[in-house]
């Protein structure tokens, strides 16, 4: 695990010369084809040699829950333990890995009667609504977020047990032993020269090119979760004429650096994970990560 830009993929590369690993990608934007230079997608040569499972699984206007993603990427490891490998899971999409070691919460599907019932409230309205059904709710999702307070308050319309209480019954949890290390940036000044960089390098490798030929489908639209990607939405709205070419760059560095710090703040909560600075190479790395493997193993 680790922010964006921190050189997650090379390690996880890197390390399949020590460790008999099968390799399963953990990001929400790479599920997508054809959108390769914006997700910064191991390139073909890595891919031919180093397979990612979940890794252009689907096609840019479909949309993958988390559910699916649970469904798959258990699919997945258990067909990696068969083969007497190891599934190495390696991505920054944290709420997927959340997900996959505590276990899916079994909420009830979507329902358009309810949710036109609650889109004809206002939207403070809708979030005070919450707070007397889910406080804890309440406090967590904030009153603009209009989907997921839609979301917290059709589960309870639906079910009649609101998010909070439900979300604590889980289907099961993952029977595996779980080894995680976590990727961590020595600053904040170095990993916002490598967002740039990498922001930098997108631009050079005709990342204009591949957004216009999704662009030019027809078929696609800036609210579909893949166009919302990070640099996607922004090169899009640049392709519509919404904002300047150097507002396009610095709106796709400013929402990388968000998620950078939102990715940063899941990992000072996590427990049971092993920190590896990324000031030190990956040959240095790669030892002290063997080295946690074998004191546990002990």
């Amino acid at each position: 695990m680790g922010p964006t830009a921190c050189g997650k993929t090379q390690f996880a590369i890197s390390l399949r010369e020590y460790l008999p690993i099968e390799l399963i990608s953990v990001d929400s934007a790479l599920i997508y084809r054809d959108m390769n230079i914006g997700t910064a997608k191991p390139s073909l040569s890595d891919l031919l040699n180093h397979p990612h499972r979940l890794l252009n699984i689907k096609d840019p206007i479909e949309n993958y829950s988390v559910a699916e993603f649970y469904n798959d990427v258990l699919r997945e490891i258990k067909d990696i333990v068969k083969l007497g490998k190891i599934p190495c899971l390696v991505g920054g999409t944290m709420f997927y890995y959340n997900v996959l070691l505590h276990g899916l919460s079994i909420l009830p599907p979507s329902n358009i009667k309810v949710r036109k019932y609650l889109l004809n409230n206002k939207k403070n309205i809708l979030h005070k609504q919450l707070e007397l059904i889910d406080p804890v709710s309440a406090n967590r999702i904030h009153k603009n977020d209009i989907q997921r307070l839609l979301r917290a308050l059709e589960v309870f319309y639906i079910s009649g047990k609101n998010l909070t209480e439900l979300t604590k019954h889980n289907n099961h949890k993952l029977p595996y032993t779980i080894f995680q290390f976590s990727i961590i940036p020595p600053s904040k000044k170095w990993l916002n020269h490598r967002i740039k960089l990498r922001v930098k390098n997108m631009l050079m490798s005709g990342f204009q090119e591949e957004v216009e030929s999704l662009f030019f489908r027809g078929d696609l639209h800036i609210n579909l979760p893949s166009i919302k990607c990070i640099g996607y939405r922004q090169m899009w709205e640049y392709l519509e004429y919404k904002i300047s070419y150097k507002e396009m760059i610095e709106k796709i560095v400013h929402s990388t650096k968000t998620l950078a710090k939102h990715q940063l703040t899941w990992l000072k909560k996590w427990k049971n994970v092993n920190k590896l600075s990324c000031q030190y190479n990956i040959n240095i790395l790669i030892k002290k990560l063997l080295d946690v493997l074998q004191t546990i193993n002990k």
